[in-house]
């Protein structure tokens, strides 16, 4: 019984810190942002958030159709102007184009849902899993070893098997 204790003590605090680890990273990763250095740095990250209107799959920032070329010139010019924010110009160029024109899910609303929502299932699917495990564990660390009734019963079976057989 103390030894159970001791084991379930000395794991629980492991697991405890590995998880503010994690959130801890997860923290830092998301709201970490050095952003673009200078105005063609900026150009560049906003083009390549906006797909090319006729391509399929491309990004303004690669593609080379005169639609892109017109889309990045475009982007260069609101940029120029410094007037908007990036996300107020990927807002406008959303206005303009629609939104499949974006690469990259908007961060709120039912983007965010559909993009959070995996992630979700994924963990609560983990803990389901450790939970069931950890459940058959405890089931059969309470089966108890057999008793000799349960041995004489067993080789009873045995040898009337034995003489059903022939051997």
């Amino acid at each position: 019984m103390a030894s159970e204790l001791n084991r379930r003590v000395k794991r629980w605090p492991g697991w405890v810190a590995l998880i503010f680890v994690v959130a801890g990273f997860l923290a830092v990763g998301v709201t970490r942002d050095s952003g673009p250095e200078s105005q063609s740095d900026r150009i560049d990250e906003l083009s390549k958030r906006v797909a090319c209107p006729i391509c399929d799959g491309e990004s303004v920032f690669e593609s080379q159709n005169n639609a892109s070329v017109a889309l990045r010139n475009q982007i260069a010019d609101l940029v120029a102007d410094n007037d908007l924010s990036d996300t107020e110009i990927i807002a406008f160029i959303e206005t303009r184009y629609g939104g499949e024109v974006l690469l990259v899910p908007k961060s709120s609303g039912f983007d965010a849902l559909v993009w959070g929502l995996p992630a979700v299932a994924f963990a609560c699917g983990l803990v389901a899993l450790v939970v069931v495990v950890r459940r058959w564990k405890r089931e059969a660390g309470e089966v108890s070893d057999p008793t000799d009734d349960d041995r004489a019963l067993v080789e009873a079976a045995l040898a009337a098997d034995r003489e059903d057989t022939g051997r």
